[in-house]
This record gives C-alpha cells, structure tokens and sequence, in this order.
C-alpha cells in the first residue's frame, strides 16, 4: 500500500514540473518578442535589448504578409535581436519629393511610437521596393531632421534605371513573345511616358527620379549614401530570361545594378558589394525565377547587419 502511494506520489510531482515548464515557457515567447500590427506596417520587435531594426519594402503588389511569407528572415532575426517592420508601402518605382518627406515621417513616428533604436537602421527591399529602400535611405540621410541613422541598404533585382526598363519595354513589346512581359512591358510604358515622357526625345525628367540613368551616369538621388553600406543583390541568369521573356542581358535588372555597383566604387563609394547569385532564384511555389526574393542568403544578409 505504502509502495503504490509513492508511486502516486512520484506521478503528481512529475505532472506538476511538466505544467510549470510549459507555464514557463509559454510566458518566455509572450515576453521576449511582441507584434503589432496596423493599416501602415507590420512590427515584430524584442521586448528588450533591441540590437537592430531592419526596414523591408516588398515589391510592386507586396504587403506585409506577402514578404513575411517570402522572405522568411524572421525567426533568424529574433535569434538575434533584430526588430523587423514589414512596410506597407508599394506601387511605387520612384518617388516624389513630397512622398520622400511623408514617407520619412511616417517611418520617424514609428520609431518613436515603438520605442525603437534610431541609429542602428537597416533598410531593403524586393524588385521595386528596393528602389523606395535606396530613395527614402540616401533622402533620411540628407534631411538630419528626422533623426534616422540608416547604416546599411540593400536591394534585390531593382529596376534602377528607368529609361533602361521604358526601351526594355519597347523592345519587348516589339517581339510581343512573352503574354506575362506584353502585359508588363505596356504598362510600364503607359505609366513612364505619362509621367516623364519618352526617354528617347528627352531623359531630363527620368535622371531627376530614377536611382541610376546609365546613359548619362547619373546617381544624384543616391549621392548621400556613400558612406553607408549597400549591397546589392541580383541574379544574372542569362538563359532564363533569354527563353522565358526573351530578353538581351542589357534588358535585365542585373545589368544596369552590375553598371550602378562599378560606378559607385568608382567614385568612392567604399561599402558597396554587388551579388551576383546563381540557381537562388525561386518563387514561394517552387517554381524557377531568378526575380525573387529567394536569391538573398539571409544568413549573409543578418551577419552583414549585425557587424
């Protein structure tokens, strides 16, 4: 008798650490890492300690829970103190100066509103979104106002020079190969030449928004990031785009940010690393496309942040 009541005594004593391991451990995911959510961004923050804060820009059509779901960079960067804002800002190739100036606000009062470091930023973005990355970036920087520090900036495949994707999109249109590039190519030709007109007649309005206009060298809306780290990352896969959309390398965003990334070190830009990738590229579905957000090596992207 005196034998089986030990043994139900052992058994209570067992159940009891097992439910208060799970009380415990239940508390240390609550307490560690906090999410908040609204109509403008989506945060995933440490409690405490915060080491970093990383800014991500989706591409054209992408929300917040589109690039968590791409991009999965999120539990590597909690391992490591990183908070996270997934923005939801898109549909942009460019910006104007008074979307510059709101969209610099609106990063400063969620900063302030989340109790987050203001001088340890890092700031990237997929396809289009890297372009809002390189603007509001090198914009922050210029206009010490904001109180913003971003230390490091990166894109994937970018469409950086914007007279290059017009002519690219002419040229597609004229081969009228690919229902997916047709589709693409004329919109982006409508929406370029109403806004700066041809490139072919005048590239004065285009130099004054795109990031890189490799006809002419320009960079001037990115001047202000030359001491701080970028990298740049892009997968040249000659082949796919040649038998998918049919297009030249000099039609391919790898090009123009493989021209951008020696002009840059050229004058003096010290921290710029171009990433060419190999066989990365693939869309959430497994399916082949060099365009995605999949060529990044996060592992190399979180050690890059946190040197």
């Amino acid at each position: 008798m005196n034998k089986l009541i030990g043994i139900f005594l052992i058994l209570i004593v067992l159940i009891s650490c097992k439910n208060g391991e799970k009380v415990k451990t239940d508390r240390l995911v609550i307490t560690e890492f906090k999410e908040i959510i609204n109509d403008n961004y989506e945060l995933c923050k440490p409690t405490k300690n915060i080491k970093k804060v990383l800014v991500l820009f989706g591409g054209f059509s992408e929300k917040p829970e589109d690039i968590k779901r791409k991009f999965k960079i999120l539990e590597i960067a909690k391992k490591n103190g990183i908070a996270v804002i997934y923005m939801n800002y898109n549909q942009r190739l460019w910006l104007e100066e008074n979307e510059k100036k709101n969209l610099a606000e609106l990063l400063q009062k969620i900063f302030i509103a989340n109790k987050l470091l203001t001088n340890d930023i890092y700031v990237g973005g997929f396809s289009s979104g890297g372009n809002i990355a390189l603007l509001i970036s090198s914009f922050i920087i210029k206009n010490k106002e904001f109180k913003l520090e971003p230390k490091g900036v990166f894109i994937v495949d970018s469409p950086i020079d914007l007279v290059a994707l017009y002519r690219s999109s002419e040229k597609n249109l004229n081969q009228n190969f690919s229902a997916i590039s047709v589709r693409e190519s004329t919109w982006i030709i409508e929406t370029l030449g109403k806004q700066f007109g041809n490139p072919n007649k005048d590239i004065s309005k285009y130099e004054e928004y795109s990031i890189y206009t490799s006809k002419t060298n320009n960079f001037e809306n990115i001047k202000a990031l030359k001491k701080t780290k970028i990298r740049l990352y892009t997968e040249p896969d000659t082949l796919w785009w040649k038998e998918n959309r049919k297009a030249d390398y000099e039609q391919i965003n790898a090009y123009y940010i493989k021209r951008l990334s020696e002009s840059l070190k050229n004058l003096g830009f010290n921290q710029v690393e171009y990433i060419a990738t190999k066989n990365k590229g693939y869309r959430e579905n497994g399916k082949r496309h060099p365009h995605s957000w999949s060529i990044v090596d996060i592992n190399g992207l979180i050690k890059w942040i946190m040197e």
